[in-house]
């Protein structure tokens, strides 16, 4: 993978982490979030964050 890729891998990685935040704090409002769906989107983020450290490794950064 060249450094175009990681480099857009990061971007589409953090958008995605973005988007997992949204869907939480929108759960969070609901009158009674569900708790294991949270839990499920905070597993994703914390693999979407994982793999932006990994492509910023590849890039020396």
């Amino acid at each position: 993978m060249g450094k175009k890729n990681h480099k857009k891998a990061i971007r589409s990685l953090t958008q995605r982490v973005a988007e997992h935040q949204e869907k939480i704090r929108l759960e969070y409002d609901k009158e009674n979030p569900d708790e294991g769906l949270i839990a499920h989107w905070e597993k994703e983020i914390r693999a979407f964050e994982k793999g932006i450290q990994q492509a910023q490794k590849r890039l020396g950064r």
